[in-house]
Order: structure tokens, then C-alpha cells, then sequence
């Protein structure tokens, strides 16, 4: 039961109360409710966001009950939906002067301190509504959530461990410490807690989805695929359970299975854009192209502002050589999404394969503004500058990639490439060895790169000399 619904009636006894109101609203004949049946007639109305029902149950409950501190603590709920925060607290302030000891009151309160970002004042109220509240998990948990907004996980985990203790039950505090965990970086901490947990409560279905996430955040991709296994022996409808099975499933590259699972979904859910997305990858990762751009299309049919499936599409049409019609799609995953260093990527790529030589530099230039870490840009645009015949600028990329990436080998033998292609030869060599020391086996890809190196002895032996 929720801190906001008091005592309550049972479920036959609200449903009787509503069904009465409403006849009486829609006939017009009047009836008596009490101020608690009026209550839970106004929570259930905002809860359901039907805000023109619950003012007409708050207006009937006023002129019955004015001087009724819960149906003034509902008031300034509903003045607080309607964003009159101001108006919603002045109420609050002068229900305090006369029933200081109702812990709505002060859970009210902090839940609008809250919503305006208003963290410290937000905790002060949940905790003066502590003693007063019967159910303390909840309280522990508004806390705990509080403290989260405000990125402090530490404190919050504190308090989301306290509502467990007092009532394990409490879904929304076991999926709160989850988030707690990843943030303050307890992977470790999360798998031994909810392991306690589940050997005092081992059909808990939510501990067991946690336990799977814990396990996944340390990439024990099996050991999570089994605790989601026993979620879903729980809870056969979890569709959550399906769907993080799903991507572990697809983070072993069994791409096949994790389709499957992901179509498990949706026998208990409505389809939604994000898992026919992640369907339509799987297929691109199988080289299954056709059943790809029918998975991308179904999320852009859900939700057309999807960026990353118009970057799907996009990025499949250039697998199959479409390459003009390619750039279509990745043009409108940058128009809805313009800050995302991978879409810009793509872009210059394709720029790049359709002999746009500039465009592709302005694009490979925008990654690197956006902050883009991979070493994988410095040789692309690297090749790109090579081709148009900017060596110095082509060096300099290169230079800047082995300073930001000093261990990664491609960029040492790329830059060896280039040293000897420019007549620098001691460079080459120098550029050379390092390459070597940090990985020998991609020497490969230089001999690749410059096959006439074959034939210089010097190189050879080098190379010779660094095999184990």
C-alpha cells in the first residue's frame, strides 16, 4: 500500500465508492462519501492522470469536508500536478499548523520540493515524515531516490538498503540499489547483495533480474543469461527478463538465439521501437541484410524520431552497395541527433567511398570535436588526407592518434608506412620498431600496405629480429 492512500478500503468497497461517484457525477443525484472514501477516490483519478475527474471529486470533497487536513493534503497534490507550486505549499503550510503529525503531509511536501530540484529541502521532509509513517520502506525509498537525483549514490544506497530491511518486498528499492551499484561501481558488492538476498527469498523474480544485470555489468554474459532463466521461471510474463536475456545473448554473438528471445517480448508487451532496433542489429551482425532493414523500418514505424535506426538502415543499405541511397539515412540520424561522434563517422565514411573528399574531411573533423576516443578515426581520416595528397596534414593526424594512443601498433605501422613513402627512412625504422615491441603479429598489415618492403633487408630483418 502506498504512503499516499492511508488506511484504505478494500478493493470491493473503492470499487463500489467509485462507481457511486461517477453514477452521481453523471446523474447529478447526490450522495454521502466520507472524507477517507474521497481520498482514495481522488488518488486513484490522479493516478490515472484523469485530472478532470479528480477535480471534480476534490471540489465535492472541499465543500463536504473543508476543514479535512487529508482532503487539503490532496488539494495541494493536485494544485502541485498543475505546476502551482507555490499555491500547493502556502496549503501545506497551514495544514502544518494544525496536524504537524501527518506524515502525507511532509511526503506531499517533498515530493514538490523534488520535482523542483529542490533536493536538500526534499530529504528534510521524508524525513520528518519517517517516525510518523507506517510504511517506512517507502519513506527510505523516496529518500534513497532523492539522494540519487542528486548523483549521490553512496547516501542513497544507505537508504535503499534500509527499506529492504524493513520490508524485502519492496520492488522499486531492489531496483533502485541496482542502479546505486552501477554508479558508485559496486558490480561485485551488487552480485553478494543480491545473492544474500535471494537465499532468504528465492522467488523473488526482481532479485534474480538484478542478480542478471550485476552479472552482466562484469560481462559474465552466461552466469547472467541463467539468473534471467530463473526470473523467467518465476515470472513467465517478465518481459524484462526476455529482453536482458536478449542482449547477453547477443554479447556472446549468439545472435540467432537472442532474435528469439527478443520476439518473447512481445507476447507480453506491446512492440516497441527499441527491440525491433535491437532484432534489426542482430540480423546485421548475421549478414542477414533483407530481414535487417525490416527490423530498422518496424522501429522508424514506432517511433520515426529512432536516430539510431536511421543510422541502422543507413549503414546496411552500404553493406549491400546502395550507397548513394545510404547517405539519405545517415543524413537524418544527424539531422535528429547532430552530437553523436558515431553518426558523423559513418557519414564521413560513406562521403569518402563516393569520392566526396572534402565532406568526408568536414566529417571526420566534426568526430573529433565531438570527442570521439577510438584510435580507429586517426587512421581512417589518416587515409583519406593520404589520398588527397595532404602528407603533412596526413602526418599530423597521425602523430596526434600515437600521442592520444601511444600503445595502440596500427597507427606506429601506418606512420612507418607513410615515413618511408615520404623518403624518410630512419623514421620508418624508428617508427618501425616501435611497432613491433608493442604487437609483432600486425606487422602484417604494413607488408600489406607496402608490399615492396619485402625486399628491403633492413625491414626484414627487423621484423626477423622481433619474432619469438
Amino acid at each position: 500500500m502506498s504512503e499516499f492512500e492511508g488506511e484504505g478500503l478494500n478493493n470491493q468497497d473503492f470499487e463500489n465508492s467509485l462507481k457511486r461517484f461517477e453514477e452521481m457525477v453523471a446523474t447529478g443525484n447526490h450522495y454521502f462519501f466520507d472524507a477517507d472514501e474521497l481520498e482514495e477516490i481522488i488518488d486513484y483519478y490522479m493516478q490515472w492522470f484523469n485530472l478532470d475527474m479528480a477535480r471534480k471529486a476534490l471540489d465535492f470533497a472541499i465543500s463536504h469536508y473543508p476543514y479535512s487536513a487529508g482532503i487539503k493534503i490532496k488539494q495541494a497534490q493536485y494544485l502541485s500536478s498543475q505546476h502551482k507550486t507555490q499555491e500547493a505549499l502556502a496549503l501545506l503550510n497551514e495544514v502544518e499548523l494544525v496536524e504537524s503529525s501527518n506524515s502525507e503531509l511532509y511526503m506531499t511536501r517533498g515530493y514538490i520540493y523534488s520535482q523542483m530540484g529542490l533536493s536538500e529541502p526534499a530529504i528534510e521532509n521524508y524525513k520528518k515524515a519517517l517516525p510518523l509513517s507506517d510504511y517506512k520502506d517507502e519513506v527510505y525509498v523516496a529518500i534513497g531516490i532523492e539522494f540519487l537525483n542528486d548523483e549521490k549514490a553512496n547516501d542513497a544506497l544507505f537508504y535503499l538498503k534500509k527499506a529492504i530491511q524493513v520490508n524485502p518486498d519492496n520492488e522499486m528499492a531492489l531496483n533502485e540499489l541496482s542502479m546505486c551499484f552501477e554508479m558508485t561501481g559496486q558490480s561485485e558488492e551488487a552480485i553478494s547483495f543480491y545473492e544474500n538476498y535471494i537465499d532468504n527469498k528465492p522467488y523473488n523474480h526482481f532479485a534474480w533480474f538484478n542478480l542478471g544485470i550485476s552479472y552482466n555489468r562484469l560481462s559474465l554474459y552466461e552466469k547472467a543469461i541463467d539468473a534471467y532463466d530463473y526470473a523467467l521461471a518465476i515470472k513467465e510474463d517478465f518481459s524484462s527478463a526476455y529482453f536482458n536475456k536478449a542482449n547477453s545473448l547477443a554479447q556472446l554473438e549468439r545472435f540467432s538465439e537472442a532474435v528469439e528471445v527478443y520476439k518473447e517480448t512481445f507476447k507480453y508487451e506491446e512492440p516497441d521501437a527499441n527491440t525491433y532496433y535491437y532484432i534489426g542489429e542482430c540480423y546485421e551482425n548475421m549478414n542477414l541484410y533483407d530481414e535487417a532493414l525490416v527490423n530498422y523500418n518496424r522501429a522508424l514505424k514506432i517511433e520515426p524520431a529512432y536516430a539510431d535506426a536511421w543510422l541502422g538502415v543507413g549503414i546496411v543499405l552500404d553493406y549491400q552497395n546502395r550507397i548513394t541511397e545510404s547517405l539519405h539515412y545517415v543524413k537524418k540520424a544527424i539531422e535528429i541527433n547532430p552530437n553523436m561522434p558515431d553518426y558523423w563517422y559513418v557519414f564521413g565514411e560513406i562521403q569518402h567511398k563516393l569520392g566526396f573528399l572534402e565532406e568526408s574531411a568536414s566529417a571526420y573533423q566534426r568526430v573529433f570535436e565531438l570527442g570521439y576516443e577510438d584510435y580507429d578515426i586517426y587512421l581512417d581520416y589518416a587515409k583519406l588526407l593520404y589520398e588527397g595528397g595532404y602528407y603533412k596534414e596526413c602526418e599530423r593526424i597521425l602523430a596526434e592518434g600515437i600521442q592520444k594512443h601511444p600503445d595502440v601498433s596500427p597507427l606506429y605501422y601506418r606512420m612507418c608506412g607513410l615515413q618511408f613513402e615520404l623518403g624518410h627512412r630512419h623514421e620508418g625504422l624508428l617508427f618501425l620498431e616501435n611497432a613491433l615491441e608493442i604487437n609483432y603479429e600486425k606487422h602484417t598489415e604494413l607488408l600489406e600496405y607496402i608490399p615492396a618492403l619485402v625486399n628491403d633487408n633492413t625491414v626484414m630483418q627487423l621484423i626477423q629480429s622481433f619474432k619469438k
